[in-house]
Protein backbone atom coordinates (compact mmCIF):
# COMPACT_ATOMS: atom_id res chain seq x y z
CA UNK A 1 0.00 0.00 0.00
CA UNK A 2 1.07 3.52 -0.55
CA UNK A 3 -0.10 7.18 -0.73
CA UNK A 4 0.30 8.38 3.23
CA UNK A 5 -3.08 9.77 3.98
CA UNK A 6 -3.72 12.49 6.97
CA UNK A 7 -4.23 10.57 9.91
CA UNK A 8 -6.02 13.88 12.03
CA UNK A 9 -9.17 12.31 13.82
CA UNK A 10 -8.15 8.89 13.14
CA UNK A 11 -7.96 6.33 16.28
CA UNK A 12 -5.47 3.94 15.73
CA UNK A 13 -6.21 1.11 13.79
CA UNK A 14 -7.83 3.06 11.36
CA UNK A 15 -6.96 3.03 7.77
CA UNK A 16 -3.58 4.83 6.99
CA UNK A 17 -3.21 5.28 3.41
CA UNK A 18 -5.48 6.42 0.33
CA UNK A 19 -5.58 3.63 -1.19
CA UNK A 20 -6.67 2.00 1.59
CA UNK A 21 -9.83 4.37 1.82
CA UNK A 22 -10.68 3.88 -1.83
CA UNK A 23 -11.01 -0.15 -1.13
CA UNK A 24 -12.92 0.79 2.05
CA UNK A 25 -15.66 2.63 0.23
CA UNK A 26 -16.10 0.25 -2.45
CA UNK A 27 -16.15 -2.77 0.37
CA UNK A 28 -18.90 -0.59 2.22
CA UNK A 29 -21.10 0.36 -0.89
CA UNK A 30 -21.06 -3.48 -2.18
CA UNK A 31 -21.56 -4.36 0.94
CA UNK A 32 -24.43 -3.07 1.99
CA UNK A 33 -25.94 -3.03 -1.12
CA UNK A 34 -28.01 0.13 -1.40
CA UNK A 35 -26.78 3.41 -2.07
CA UNK A 36 -25.21 5.85 0.43
CA UNK A 37 -25.50 9.24 0.72
CA UNK A 38 -22.85 11.44 1.57
CA UNK A 39 -23.93 12.11 5.33
CA UNK A 40 -24.13 8.40 5.46
CA UNK A 41 -20.89 7.51 4.44
CA UNK A 42 -19.36 10.54 6.80
CA UNK A 43 -21.73 9.49 9.35
CA UNK A 44 -20.34 5.77 9.58
CA UNK A 45 -16.78 6.56 8.73
CA UNK A 46 -16.16 9.41 10.54
CA UNK A 47 -17.97 8.63 13.66
CA UNK A 48 -16.05 5.25 13.59
CA UNK A 49 -12.57 7.27 13.56
CA UNK A 50 -11.57 5.22 10.90
CA UNK A 51 -10.56 7.40 8.16
CA UNK A 52 -9.75 11.06 7.91
CA UNK A 53 -12.42 13.67 6.67
CA UNK A 54 -10.35 15.18 3.83
CA UNK A 55 -8.98 11.84 2.88
CA UNK A 56 -12.66 10.56 2.89
CA UNK A 57 -13.59 13.41 0.38
CA UNK A 58 -10.76 13.02 -2.08
CA UNK A 59 -11.52 9.19 -1.93
CA UNK A 60 -14.76 9.49 -3.01
CA UNK A 61 -14.00 12.10 -5.55
CA UNK A 62 -10.87 10.13 -6.99
CA UNK A 63 -13.34 6.67 -7.22
CA UNK A 64 -16.20 8.59 -8.94
CA UNK A 65 -13.23 9.94 -11.81
CA UNK A 66 -11.81 6.68 -12.10
CA UNK A 67 -15.74 4.91 -12.34
CA UNK A 68 -15.62 2.94 -9.55
CA UNK A 69 -18.08 4.89 -8.41
CA UNK A 70 -21.04 6.86 -9.57
CA UNK A 71 -23.13 9.75 -7.82
CA UNK A 72 -26.60 10.35 -9.01
CA UNK A 73 -29.59 11.35 -7.13
CA UNK A 74 -27.61 12.81 -4.17
CA UNK A 75 -26.24 9.04 -3.34
CA UNK A 76 -23.11 6.96 -3.84
CA UNK A 77 -23.48 3.92 -5.80
CA UNK A 78 -20.62 1.06 -6.74
CA UNK A 79 -20.05 0.49 -10.09
CA UNK A 80 -19.70 -3.26 -12.02
CA UNK A 81 -15.80 -2.13 -11.74
CA UNK A 82 -15.83 -0.81 -7.74
CA UNK A 83 -16.98 -4.41 -7.12
CA UNK A 84 -14.40 -6.37 -8.86
CA UNK A 85 -12.32 -3.95 -6.65
CA UNK A 86 -13.67 -4.83 -3.44
CA UNK A 87 -13.86 -8.65 -4.30
CA UNK A 88 -10.46 -8.61 -5.22
CA UNK A 89 -8.17 -6.02 -2.60
CA UNK A 90 -11.02 -6.45 0.30
CA UNK A 91 -8.28 -8.69 1.90
CA UNK A 92 -5.94 -6.03 2.56
CA UNK A 93 -7.96 -4.23 5.23
CA UNK A 94 -8.27 -5.63 8.52
CA UNK A 95 -11.36 -7.40 9.39
CA UNK A 96 -12.14 -5.32 12.17
CA UNK A 97 -12.43 -2.41 10.04
CA UNK A 98 -14.52 -3.46 7.52
CA UNK A 99 -16.87 -5.16 10.13
CA UNK A 100 -17.02 -1.42 11.77
CA UNK A 101 -17.84 0.48 8.70
CA UNK A 102 -20.29 -1.82 7.93
CA UNK A 103 -22.26 -2.47 11.24
CA UNK A 104 -21.96 2.21 11.46
CA UNK A 105 -23.69 2.74 8.31
CA UNK A 106 -26.40 -0.24 8.69
CA UNK A 107 -26.91 1.37 13.05
CA UNK A 108 -27.04 4.62 11.20
CA UNK A 109 -29.94 2.98 8.88
CA UNK A 110 -31.89 1.64 11.48
CA UNK A 111 -31.69 4.80 13.80
CA UNK A 112 -32.67 7.02 10.32
CA UNK A 113 -36.04 4.24 10.01
CA UNK A 114 -36.81 4.68 13.46
CA UNK A 115 -36.75 8.24 13.34
CA UNK A 116 -39.39 8.32 10.77
CA UNK A 117 -41.66 5.46 13.20
CA UNK A 118 -40.94 6.73 16.55
CA UNK A 119 -41.52 10.21 17.14
CA UNK A 120 -39.94 12.50 20.21
CA UNK A 121 -39.91 16.07 20.80
CA UNK A 122 -38.50 17.92 23.83
CA UNK A 123 -40.07 21.56 25.29
CA UNK A 124 -39.27 23.76 27.90
CA UNK A 125 -42.28 24.18 30.68
CA UNK A 126 -42.86 26.54 33.11
CA UNK A 127 -40.40 24.44 35.77
CA UNK A 128 -38.58 21.94 33.86
CA UNK A 129 -38.89 20.57 30.44
CA UNK A 130 -41.69 17.75 28.59
CA UNK A 131 -40.70 14.93 26.60
CA UNK A 132 -43.53 13.66 24.03
CA UNK A 133 -43.31 10.35 22.47
CA UNK A 134 -45.00 8.95 19.72
CA UNK A 135 -44.98 5.89 17.79
CA UNK A 136 -46.76 6.01 14.13
CA UNK A 137 -47.94 3.01 11.99
CA UNK A 138 -48.96 3.78 8.42
CA UNK A 139 -49.22 8.06 9.55
CA UNK A 140 -51.64 7.31 12.59
CA UNK A 141 -50.44 7.49 16.07
CA UNK A 142 -50.41 3.96 17.99
CA UNK A 143 -48.53 5.15 21.19
CA UNK A 144 -48.12 8.42 22.73
CA UNK A 145 -46.64 9.14 26.25
CA UNK A 146 -45.33 12.42 27.52
CA UNK A 147 -42.88 12.31 30.38
CA UNK A 148 -42.00 15.89 32.40
CA UNK A 149 -38.24 16.00 33.25
CA UNK A 150 -36.11 18.71 35.51
CA UNK A 151 -33.77 19.31 32.93
CA UNK A 152 -32.82 19.58 29.48
CA UNK A 153 -30.15 16.92 29.47
CA UNK A 154 -32.44 14.33 30.90
CA UNK A 155 -35.01 15.39 27.99
CA UNK A 156 -32.85 14.95 25.37
CA UNK A 157 -31.23 11.61 26.75
CA UNK A 158 -35.39 10.68 26.84
CA UNK A 159 -35.90 11.55 23.31
CA UNK A 160 -33.16 9.61 22.26
CA UNK A 161 -33.66 6.27 23.87
CA UNK A 162 -37.35 6.82 22.78
CA UNK A 163 -36.09 6.86 19.28
CA UNK A 164 -34.16 4.27 19.29
CA UNK A 165 -36.15 1.86 21.75
CA UNK A 166 -39.16 3.08 21.33
CA UNK A 167 -40.64 -0.41 19.80
CA UNK A 168 -39.71 -1.80 23.30
CA UNK A 169 -41.21 0.21 25.65
CA UNK A 170 -44.73 0.26 23.20
CA UNK A 171 -43.90 -3.61 24.17
CA UNK A 172 -43.68 -3.09 27.58
CA UNK A 173 -46.48 -0.83 28.37
CA UNK A 174 -48.85 -3.34 26.11
CA UNK A 175 -47.91 -6.20 28.56
CA UNK A 176 -48.12 -4.89 31.97
CA UNK A 177 -51.57 -3.36 30.46
CA UNK A 178 -52.85 -6.45 28.83
CA UNK A 179 -51.08 -9.04 31.40
CA UNK A 180 -49.43 -10.31 28.16
CA UNK A 181 -46.83 -12.15 30.11
CA UNK A 182 -45.29 -13.20 26.60
CA UNK A 183 -44.91 -9.35 25.91
CA UNK A 184 -42.92 -8.20 29.23
CA UNK A 185 -40.97 -11.90 29.39
CA UNK A 186 -39.68 -11.58 25.78
CA UNK A 187 -38.48 -7.81 26.48
CA UNK A 188 -36.86 -9.03 30.00
CA UNK A 189 -34.77 -11.05 27.94
CA UNK A 190 -33.97 -9.05 25.64
CA UNK A 191 -33.04 -6.30 28.54
CA UNK A 192 -31.33 -9.23 30.28
CA UNK A 193 -29.16 -9.54 27.04
CA UNK A 194 -28.40 -5.97 26.60
CA UNK A 195 -27.07 -5.33 29.60
CA UNK A 196 -24.40 -8.36 29.70
CA UNK A 197 -23.22 -7.05 26.74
Amino acid sequence: MSNKAFTGGVRPGGLTTSTEIRILLCYLLKSVGVPLTRSEIESALLGEELVNYFELSDALDKLCALGHLKFENHTYQITPSGSDLADTLSGELPRSVREAAVNAVLTAQQYKRKLAQHKAKVTQTEDGWRTSCTIEDLGEPVFSCELYLPDELTANAVKEKFIRDGDRIFRCMLGLLTGNKQLLGDLSDKGSKDSAE
